[in-house]
């Protein structure tokens, strides 16, 4: 378990199922990467690119100061992202519609499917948006987990996860306001004769 989860003063675990759905070609796609400089070790398998990097899987943009790309013999990748804020962008299934996330640093890993936030953690979906410290997006199943950490021994405030969901549109077809009735004076009527 990471540790980050394993701190167990003032934690708050949300899980939100926001239907989040990542779109599930990207994982078949090559990963491309761009930065300003590359150091490869091709003995450990380990790519270190710095410099405004770029890191693109199908839908999926990855963007840091730093990103560090292992490779395993079974072929899964996992990536880590640093920046003073790394960003994070994918393309939902079947929707027109990303789910974007930001943080101090980000991992990806290719086995387990997942999307790791750290340090002053943001996931955005639509007009949703939720931050904590630490927030884990599972691929697969769909579902963030958001939690708050640790209170420091300087700062006995404990930290809070923040969440906000904006309405959905109902789903029926919304009666339409009526339209104004034009009046206007008829040319038909005659006034009244004088007597």
């Amino acid at each position: 378990m990471h540790p980050i989860l394993n701190k167990s003063c003032a934690i708050l675990l949300l899980c939100m199922p926001l239907a989040a759905y990542a779109e599930r070609a990207d994982r078949d796609k090559p990963m491309h990467l761009e930065a300003d400089q590359v150091l490869v070790d091709d003995a450990q398998q380990i790519s270190t690119f710095t410099g405004n990097v770029q890191m693109i899987q199908g839908t999926m943009v990855i963007r840091g100061d730093k990103i560090v790309v292992i490779q395993y013999p079974d072929g899964f990748k996992h990536g880590t992202a640093w920046g003073q804020t790394a960003s994070f962008r994918q393309k939902r299934e079947g929707l027109d519609e990303y789910v974007e996330g930001y943080g101090e640093r980000i991992e990806y890993d290719t086995r387990a499917e997942t999307v790791d936030f750290f340090v002053r953690a943001r996931v955005k979906r639509d007009l949703d948006d939720v931050r904590g410290d630490f927030i884990t997006y599972s691929q697969k199943t769909e579902i963030f987990q958001v939690n708050s950490n640790k209170p420091s021994a300087s700062d006995t405030t404990p930290k809070r996860v923040r969440a906000v969901f904006q309405p959905k549109p109902k789903t029926g077809a919304e009666p339409k306001p009526s339209e104004p009735l034009d009046i206007a004076p008829s040319q038909n009527i005659t006034p009244p004769e004088p007597e």
